[in-house]
């Protein structure tokens, strides 16, 4: 379908106008009718047809539209590849559109980068060309249907609609009861998307095999050298995330004809860290895991020794944050001690950047990093990690204010700084808005987040299913939490 009923023709500042009169809202509903005919043939297993279909939404203008945009719309749009070409303007951003040719096409190599972890080591980040990002989530959107519709109920990483919170909820619904399963088998896969094995890829990936084998074969350049890719899906690509969950996808599954009374088995996963639970140990050692590693190994993957171990429901575990422990048979989700610490130190070395700086600038700055960490923990018993931060936030803020104002007391100091507010004791200060009216600019403070309770989201549901379309409808305009 053609959004914009114009011959793109002409000089270069033609092109860009054309980019800005474009009807966004039905390019996305043309895009979504043909995902969910997509949805359709492949619950009815008709092969021909998804293949069929697929191709005519890869050579979609539409789809080509919103791969485009969301490739220079996202916080990535800033780094280029290898070519160093960036899409930062309404006119290159249609020719972008423009050079999304199946023909001729091919994949050049990553840039890779290293980023650091929390465990000392880096993690390897390959960084495509823009053009092979919007390849990329071109043929992701053609891909996402058949990726929800074959899932796993119960994983929620990298899939539409669903968060960490909902993994958390479900992690209450399987151990809150008093008859809840006492054992936890707490896993992590070595290297998951490093690790991928490429023929499994492309002989069950339902996806142009041309076209995927160039994204896994195209290699990375690292120090100006060209290495190869062997096996695994490069982690910064747009695609890669869907590949690793289709990869993992069947897990559950597996593990239910392992056990096929199910004896309290519950499955959790979220991306490549997952739970399961059992109500004796001794089901866990010789059948789950088991089944797991038999499951895993076809797929060139692993359970990693270092952070896989099976534990108590009393004696309880990190997953994705979040501490979950029993106490007098009562389930207790805390933020773990080490989220604390690390969000902790990261709000000290920005206080510590700012030295010099004005209490708005820190303000600002701040802010984000704060509201961000509350929003994630504020559906579990958060409280008093909340307290904590709040004291830890109001003394590194306190010895920020006497290091930036050496020859004032502390009556002066606590007016100027905690004083503008009428809650007492809250970092502000004074600015202006747009308009140049007076605006009272007040920092974010974890105690007064407030703490909800938040309705995961239904495992089996399909956002390209036409029979959940008013249950998403439901959920997009609820808010789905309500106050504890």
């Amino acid at each position: 379908m053609t959004v914009v009923n114009v011959k793109i023709t002409g000089a270069a500042p033609h092109v860009g106008k054309h980019w800005k009169a474009i009807d966004w809202q039905k390019a996305k509903a043309e895009v979504k009718r043909l995902q969910m005919r997509i949805a359709k043939a492949m619950r009815e297993g008709k092969t021909n047809r998804i293949k069929a279909l697929q191709w005519l939404l890869s050579h979609s203008f539409s789809a080509k539209l919103l791969a485009v945009q969301r490739v220079s719309s996202n916080k990535g749009a800033r780094t280029p590849g290898v070519d160093g070409v960036l899409w930062n303007t309404p006119t290159k951003k249609m020719q972008g559109v423009l050079s999304l040719k199946r023909k001729g096409y091919r994949a050049l190599p990553l840039k890779r980068i290293e980023i650091p972890k929390s465990n000392n080591k880096k993690r390897p980040l390959g960084i495509p060309t823009m053009k092979d990002r919007a390849m990329q989530a071109l043929y992701l959107l053609t891909l996402e249907p058949i990726a929800e519709t074959t899932a796993d109920h119960n994983s929620y990483g990298f899939r539409l609609y669903r968060a960490c919170r909902d993994a958390i909820g479900q992690c209450f619904c399987a151990l809150a009861k008093s008859y809840s399963p006492k054992w936890v088998f707490d896993a992590d896969i070595t290297a998951c998307f490093d690790g991928i094995d490429h023929s499994w890829l492309l002989a069950n990936i339902p996806l142009d095999k041309q076209i995927l084998a160039q994204w896994l074969k195209c290699g990375y350049i690292q120090h100006k050298h060209l290495f190869p890719t062997r096996s695994g899906t490069p982690q910064g690509g747009i695609i890669s995330p869907t590949l690793a969950n289709m990869t993992l996808d069947g897990m559950e599954q597996a593990i239910k004809e392992a056990c096929p009374r199910r004896r309290k088995v519950n499955f959790i996963r979220y991306a490549d860290d997952f739970i399961v639970t059992s109500d004796t140990r001794e089901l866990l050692e010789e059948k789950i895991i088991p089944a797991i590693t038999n499951f895993l190994k076809p797929r060139g993957l692993e359970l990693s020794g270092e952070k896989t171990r099976i534990v108590g429901i009393e004696q309880g575990f990190d997953f994705l944050g979040q501490h979950l422990r029993k106490f007098n048979n009562k389930l207790i989700t805390t933020p773990t001690r080490k989220n604390v610490k690390s969000f902790l130190t990261r709000v000290k070395n920005t206080i510590r950047k700012c030295l010099g700086r004005t209490g708005e600038e820190l303000i600002r700055m701040l802010n984000p990093l704060i509201q961000g960490w509350c929003n994630y923990h504020r559906y579990v018993q958060s409280s008093e990690a909340f307290k904590h931060a709040t004291s830890c936030i109001f003394w590194a803020l306190w010895r920020w204010a006497k290091r930036n104002n050496p020859k004032k007391n502390a009556s002066w100091i606590k007016q100027r700084y905690f004083g503008q507010a009428k809650i007492p004791w809250v970092f502000a200060c004074w600015t202006r808005d747009k308009q140049d009216k007076p605006k009272l600019l007040e920092l974010v403070m974890p105690s007064r987040v407030n703490l909800v309770r938040y309705y995961k989201i239904k495992g089996e549901s399909n956002p390209f299913d036409p029979s959940y379309a008013s249950y998403f409808a439901m959920r997009s305009k609820a808010s789905n939490v309500y106050a504890i």
